[in-house]
């Protein structure tokens, strides 16, 4: 699916999430996704240190470098498509970072609710 018809959570053209890093499933920047995501990597959040603690004790290690995955490592304030059911889970545990609402993707809707994301919403 191009990324032109792709739509954010709020209906309208998917925004990029991050231009400083080479994010989400195809590595566009963009939170963007098809049927080959099995991960939905539709959520774009700033992520703080607290969910990528989170995230390491739950098995994925977001903060180690590997440059073979084109995966430089994130620290706190970085933006980044993160997989909608650990954001879900996040959301659980209280850790949940905040969102771009333009930049994730509605797809995400299918596991989040609106008023969950718009509660973490950035100001941008």
């Amino acid at each position: 699916m191009e990324q032109q018809s792709q739509k954010n959570v709020l209906g309208t053209a998917l925004e990029p999430c991050c231009s400083k890093y080479r994010t989400g499933f195809f590595r566009d920047g963009f939170c963007r996704t098809s049927a080959q995501d099995r991960g939905r990597h539709v959520v774009c959040a700033r992520v703080t240190q607290e969910f990528l603690d989170f995230s390491l004790r739950r098995g994925n290690d977001l903060v180690t470098p590997h440059p073979e995955y084109d995966f430089p490592g994130l620290k706190a304030g970085d933006c980044w498509c993160l997989c909608v059911l650990r954001w879900k889970e996040a959301l659980a545990a209280g850790v949940a970072p905040a969102v771009d609402l333009l930049a994730t993707h509605e797809s995400a809707l299918e596991f989040v609710s609106l008023a969950d994301l718009k509660h973490h919403a950035e100001l941008t």
